[in-house]
């Protein structure tokens, strides 16, 4: 395996200076011992930490959505109702009887063929539906000789969200090819190692913050590999993103502990406390945190250790401390757009919590004392400073083990 990644077998642009590099036996080694302690420990991790399916099957059964009974039948818009006029004393304008209101034919389930009028917000009835459009409705079973009742639950959308992965999908494999390919087999492991590992390992209990760190290293393991090949180079990318991931961790664990955050910022904390009692929220924060660094990570090392590998192909004489120099200035601008990308998404995200304390117009002072405000900030910043640090590092390590200036190269 190592003889693989010191030629640079990979299919990606540059893979000839991997090949025209030789890297000195002993900072290989040091890399690739590093990183195999780091699959060890991983792989225990997932073996000591995965879920008893039966315990998480049983908790998930515990719960129910609805009533019995209950069900979620399609149906299908045949008229939508103008919106309902609002009097001056701010009340619904009775002589607008019908208003705001779908009609609907039920086209699935026990009630198929049913004709209904569902009541629906104001900015349901204005978001554009029309006659033929699909809805999604609750229907509550006849009782005591009362017909069975529908209310709107929401829009069938799926149509459109298949579209744009599909879209998405198609376009990915045309520009990026093989390596877009690799990159779906990645996000599709990713997704997967979320949704069977670490979802219900919290809910049964398990310590969030282990649970994060082991979730965060498979992950990388796998979507650094398949996406940019077996290759020292990835193998330095790795290795920088392991070591950001580890001080994200921190950073977020000291925030969390010191400003005494509980996890809990809205009425979901709530329903999981209720039926998931063993969850420990200031973990599920902290493996939170873990996660969205991910991406961030991801993208930062991988540009950092191709910098330093490039760098080294184009000047074989260039003194390391030269080489960290010239890599590290590549860095501070990556550092720089990426800090902007996080302050951005968070703020397209979080755009109706900003508009809501506008209008509140409360002194920053007094928003900090808030959980949700004061959750996103430690999370946000955690990431960063993981970030940030991860810049650095992953210049050192790539830095170590490229050849040194004197060292021969071989084409």
């Amino acid at each position: 395996m190592m003889s693989s990644m010191g030629s640079g077998h990979s299919h990606r642009a540059g893979a000839d200076i991997d090949a025209a590099l030789t890297v000195a036996r002993l900072p290989r080694t040091a890399l690739m011992a590093t990183l195999g302690l780091a699959a060890i420990a991983t792989v225990v991790g997932l073996f000591a930490l995965w879920p008893d399916s039966g315990e998480a099957d049983k908790l998930v059964a515990s719960v129910s959505f609805a009533a019995p009974g209950v069900t979620f039948p399609d149906a299908v818009v045949s008229q939508v109702q103008p919106v309902c006029k609002v009097s001056d004393t701010g009340a619904p304008d009775a002589s607008g009887q019908g208003c705001g209101q779908l009609v609907v034919s039920v086209t699935t389930g026990a009630g198929r063929g049913d004709k209904a009028r569902v009541q629906v917000a104001p900015q349901v009835a204005a978001s554009g539906l029309a006659a033929g459009d699909e809805v999604r409705l609750m229907r509550i079973p006849a009782t005591d000789g009362q017909p069975a009742t529908y209310s709107y639950f929401g829009t069938e959308r799926s149509g459109t969200l298949w579209l744009l992965v599909i879209a998405f999908v198609l376009l990915v494999l045309a520009v990026a090819r093989l390596r877009g390919l690799m990159a779906l087999t990645g996000l599709a492991v990713s997704g997967l190692v979320i949704w069977k590992f670490v979802l219900p390992a919290l809910l049964v209990g398990e310590p969030g913050l282990l649970v994060g760190l082991t979730a965060a290293a498979a992950i990388m393991f796998v979507v650094l590999y398949t996406t940019h090949g077996l290759s020292l180079r990835t193998s330095a990318a790795l290795a920088g993103t392991l070591g950001g991931l580890g001080i994200t961790a921190l950073i977020g664990l000291l925030a969390i502990s010191s400003t005494h955050l509980t996890g809990v910022s809205d009425e979901s904390g709530g329903v999981l406390s209720s039926y998931a009692g063993d969850l420990d929220f200031q973990g599920l924060l902290t493996c939170a945190i873990v996660i969205a660094g991910l991406g961030v990570l991801n993208d930062v090392t991988i540009t950092q250790a191709s910098a330093v590998w490039e760098l080294r192909g184009a000047s074989p004489g260039m003194s390391r401390g030269r080489l960290v120099a010239s890599a590290m200035r590549i860095g501070r601008d990556h550092i720089a757009s990426t800090i902007y990308t996080i302050a951005f998404a968070y703020a397209g995200t979080a755009l109706v919590v900003l508009l809501i304390l506008q209008l509140y117009d409360l002194p920053i002072v007094d928003l900090l004392a808030t959980e949700d405000i004061t959750g996103e900030i430690v999370r946000t910043l955690a990431s960063s400073i993981g970030l940030v640090l991860a810049v650095p590092l992953t210049t050192a390590i790539a830095a170590v083990t490229v050849p040194g200036p004197t060292d021969p190269t071989s084409h």
